[in-house]
């Protein structure tokens, strides 16, 4: 990547009872494309008495996206979905005018011990979209489109990339792809095949470029994706993700996203006089913060 404007490294944070390392958002960069939010969630292994639980709380403004590497997380909304996610497969909730989800360990994994690994994205709907009614897709593993190119494995986990469109309903120009080598390391050439801004996330392993080595938990971001280029040493694991940023400015609160902070404001003041609509199934409260 020979134009890398910022080089960030994850940093803790807490959802709940359970640590996350944040990617997105920071100080110097508050969105990639339409990406707002990037959580990195584990690697971490739940003893039996140990469990992920993050209880109903709200959205606006958004999509949010599930990736899981190892686990599992059972999903339910207010639009009445009740969802159990395993890896591979894709949770897409876009949250529009409003929606309240919870996200906890399966029931039949809560008194066992367990692993969960995965990625937690938020996508900022465009600006005439922000109030559409709620909706939810899961996709499973088997329909994300995969190839494997010169002893290197692809995946476009979202959107529309490389020539293949993955089933995720996107609401803009956006791309998500996986990149995985082998025992051999491989150069990767994306030079006008990406638009927009991208950051590149290293789960594992090592990438060289312009004769930099870039390790595990980095993410390097340019603001010019086309001359995306480098260098995968053996068995490293990228995340590549990015698009066309929108022309009006993101603000973020908690779990809201909007392009006026009065709309944030409203939110707010619903969330705390119990105006969303609950979560069948989960009687559970997050404050607001």
């Amino acid at each position: 990547m020979s134009n890398i404007d910022f080089i960030r490294e994850e940093t803790a944070a807490n959802i709940g009872n359970f640590m996350v390392g944040r990617l997105l958002p920071f100080r110097q960069k508050r969105s990639i494309g339409p990406f707002v939010f990037i959580d990195h969630m584990g690697p971490a292994c739940l003893a039996d008495h140990e469990n992920l639980d993050v209880g109903p709380h709200p959205h606006i403004g958004l999509s949010t996206l599930t990736y899981l590497f190892e686990g599992s997380i059972f999903h339910r909304d207010s639009i009445g979905t009740a969802m159990e996610i395993t890896p591979g497969a894709v949770n897409w909730m876009t949250a529009g005018k409003g929606v309240v989800h919870s996200e906890r360990t399966p029931e039949y994994l809560r008194s066992k011990d367990k692993f969960l690994h995965g990625l937690q994205i938020w996508v900022a709907l465009p600006k005439e979209l922000e109030f559409m009614e709620p909706e939810f897709h899961h996709i499973e593993a088997n329909a994300i489109p995969s190839w494997e190119e010169d002893s290197v494995s692809y995946k476009v986990i979202a959107g529309n990339i490389l020539g293949y469109e993955s089933p995720v309903p996107v609401y803009s120009p956006l791309f998500m792809i996986e990149i995985k080598t082998g025992n051999e390391a491989r150069t990767i050439d994306l030079k006008d095949k990406l638009f927009g801004e991208s950051g590149l996330y290293i789960l594992q392993g090592e990438i060289k470029s312009n004769g930099h080595i870039y390790g595990e938990k980095q993410i390097l971001i340019t603001l010019d994706a086309h001359l995306c280029s480098f260098e995968m040493q053996p068995n490293t694991s990228v995340y590549i993700f990015g698009g066309e940023p929108f022309p009006e400015e993101r603000f973020i609160y908690w779990n809201f996203v909007a392009t006026d902070r009065a709309i944030i404001e409203e939110a707010k003041l619903k969330w705390q006089h119990h105006q969303f609509d609950k979560v069948p199934g989960d009687d559970g409260y997050v404050p607001l913060p």
